[in-house]
């Protein structure tokens, strides 16, 4: 939860206006009503501020505006994936391209572009996952087939 829902809710328990409190506050009243509304983060030197003039326990909103920070980046993380425009369905033939966990199935990922997918595909996976995690799960593979190459004779 964005802590300032929580302060709008503060502020209607103790019946006072945004407007006069963020003046008292010696806030912008459009920067304070952003982050009442969630569309704006809350700074820790405000977040002080208003515990203070409130009576909130100290660092209570700084830390849920944390907490909604960790939970905005976990999203962002869980939601991320290469641009499905520059791969080629027929790559991932055997599963559902829209349904790949990204982050968990790397190796398998970058080891398929790599044998099967064309210079843009592999270029994608460059820059999604990054040039040293593309080629730590090249060099490893390379590694293995080596080895297997060895103990076959």
């Amino acid at each position: 939860m964005h802590p300032g829902i929580v302060l709008e809710r503060e502020l209607k328990r103790h019946s006072i206006k945004q407007r006069p409190f963020a003046i008292l506050l010696n806030e912008h009243p459009q920067t304070f009503n952003a982050i009442t509304k969630g569309k704006r983060g809350l700074p820790v030197s405000l977040a002080v501020k208003i515990e203070k003039e409130l009576n909130l326990p100290e660092g209570s909103l700084a830390i849920l505006q944390t907490y909604y920070d960790i939970n905005q980046a976990k999203q962002k993380l869980k939601s991320a994936s290469p641009d499905l425009s520059k791969l080629r369905k027929a790559l991932f033939w055997d599963t559902d391209i829209n349904k790949i966990d990204w982050e968990k199935q790397y190796t398998a990922v970058i080891q398929r572009v790599f044998a099967r997918g064309n210079d843009a595909e592999k270029k994608e996976m460059k820059r999604f996952y990054g040039i040293a995690k593309v080629k730590s799960v090249i060099a490893k593979d390379t590694y293995q087939q080596s080895m297997r190459l060895i103990h076959q004779k």
